[in-house]
């Protein structure tokens, strides 16, 4: 706790404490009081500033002068190269090929030099280690350094802050730096409290890991949360969770994207998918789960592609079933298509787009599949759509899941 303060005191010159703000949302759905901690709102856009400026300053003279290198698939790229330009440190840094563009043009833009090599973190990792050993710059590594969980601490410090009942934390979790520097924190001030864990369910580590005992390699990394998508547990990180957290959840590719559109509409925030894991696993839980509050739910980042923004929302849409696709097969004769359009809106559906299919293998030669993507109002509405076509004697193929 004396380091986890000190990193406080050093952070209080270079960053303020982020907001927490009550969801009145989040809170109807679980039926306990939710408050969401903005790190998103954080400078450079997600957490990782403190972590990287605390181990940084810590650099000697020498050490500095040799300068830095870091992998990441962005937020702890920036917060490392906003350090090393606030501390006059050389960074380099490798982000995997396929890194958000938004994130690797921030970190050039704080002064950083970026190689883009591999398709995960922990590839670009290799290459980031290899640097480190071919000219002696000093690896700073994205969550398994104990200054790392220190600086990640002090954001619990600023929970108990703002929070100082709170009852319940959910905090999105990579390779496990903000979550275990959050633990340490409640497990010294306030045992009581519940710590979650929230990984991504296609790129889960922890659970495997903890049941092994010992770090364990996730047998599969395909999420659009990129800023959680860590194939290996660290050997600082992991003994931290596995003692003081209380349990390591996961979460829907379909939830996060939720999340991330009901942060949007409801709470007013740009959250990147990562940033968003610990709501969506709120929102997944919030009929099966009980949760004491209050409840502090942290959103790590916001640093998210435009366009994969607009990917997740329409994602998100259909997830929530604020979308509503499927295909349809009537006689190809005039007027057939302008029935559709009338039907469609007779139901209250706005039509988005509309595609004719007229050769496959279960479609005649008088007939045309007419397939149909509408924007609806949620489940309830896809499912009197639905109705509607069918009483008008339309035959649905490939009956649509409806959320």
């Amino acid at each position: 706790m004396a380091e986890i303060r000190a990193a406080a005191d050093l952070l209080s010159t270079v960053i303020a404490p982020t907001p927490m703000e009550f969801n009145r949302g989040l809170s109807e759905r679980i039926g306990a009081d939710v408050f969401l901690k903005c790190e998103n709102l954080q400078r450079a856009g997600s957490f990782k500033i403190r972590g990287a400026y605390t181990r940084m300053s810590k650099l000697t003279d020498e050490e500095k002068a040799r300068g830095v290198v870091a992998a990441s698939a962005g937020n702890h790229a920036q917060g490392v190269a906003l350090a090393g330009q606030m501390l006059g440190i050389d960074v380099k840094v490798y982000m995997p090929v396929r890194a958000p563009m938004p994130k690797v043009q921030a970190t050039k833009a704080y002064g950083a030099t970026i190689e883009q090599v591999g398709e995960t973190l922990d590839e670009s990792l290799v290459h980031a280690r290899a640097w480190a050993e071919e000219t002696g710059a000093i690896l700073i590594h994205p969550f398994d350094h104990d200054d790392i969980v220190t600086g990640q601490g002090t954001c619990g410090l600023e929970i108990l802050e703002q929070c100082p009942d709170v009852k319940t934390v959910v905090v999105g979790l990579g390779g496990g730096g903000l979550l275990a520097g959050i633990a340490l924190v409640m497990r010294e001030l306030r045992p009581d409290v519940r710590i979650i864990g929230v990984q991504a369910e296609q790129a889960a580590a922890y659970p495997g890991s903890l049941a092994a005992g010992h770090p364990v390699a996730a047998a599969k990394m395909q999420t659009m949360a990129d800023g959680i998508a860590v194939g290996l547990p660290g050997d600082v990180t992991f003994p931290v969770v596995r003692d003081l957290v209380d349990s390591v959840e996961t979460v829907s590719e379909e939830g996060i994207s939720r999340a991330l559109l009901f942060l949007l509409e409801r709470a007013k925030l740009v959250v990147e998918p990562a940033g968003a894991s610990a709501a969506g696993w709120l929102l997944e839980n919030a009929d099966t789960e009980p949760i004491a509050g209050p409840v502090v739910c942290v959103l790590s980042g916001g640093n998210i592609d435009p366009l994969l923004m607009m990917r997740i929302i329409r994602h998100g849409m259909v997830a929530a079933g604020r979308y509503l696709q499927f295909s349809v097969r009537v006689p190809d004769t005039p007027g057939s298509l302008a029935a559709i359009l009338a039907d469609c809106a007779g139901a209250d559906a706005n039509i988005l787009e509309i595609e004719h299919i007229r050769t496959g293998p279960h479609i005649n030669v008088d007939e045309v599949e007419i397939a149909l993507r509408l924007e609806t109002r949620g489940p309830e509405h896809c499912e009197r759509v639905l109705q509607a076509m069918r009483d008008k004697g339309y035959t649905i193929v490939h009956e649509p899941e409806i959320p």
